[in-house]
């Protein structure tokens, strides 16, 4: 394998990686909230908590619906990642309404 093959395959290895190098359309709801989240804690990842969210909540959509306080209950969830998470999701419901005013 030529070192500009590992270099792909290394950026693939995470989810922000494949976001830059296929476009966002090119990852799964569980990437697309790991990037949100970030960084995991010793023993699991973001992509781990962004697992453990969707399999709790079912869906982006059961998520979306959580308080903060719902979801500060997944460990290494905690004020930063929390934001991130209710900030992208507002501005997916304003999206919406303005695509509903159209």
């Amino acid at each position: 394998m030529s070192s500009e093959e590992e270099k792909v395959m290394e950026e693939w290895s995470h989810p922000g990686g494949k976001l830059l190098c296929l476009g966002p359309e090119a990852c799964t709801n569980t990437e697309l909230l790991a990037i949100l989240i970030g960084t995991g804690y010793k023993g699991k990842s973001a992509l781990d908590i962004a697992k453990e969210l969707l399999y709790k909540y079912y869906s982006i959509n059961g998520l979306m619906g959580q308080s903060l306080s719902e979801m500060a209950q997944i460990k290494g969830l905690k004020d930063v990642k929390l934001t991130r998470i209710a900030a992208a999701f507002e501005l997916a419901k304003r999206i919406i309404k303005e695509l509903e005013k159209e």
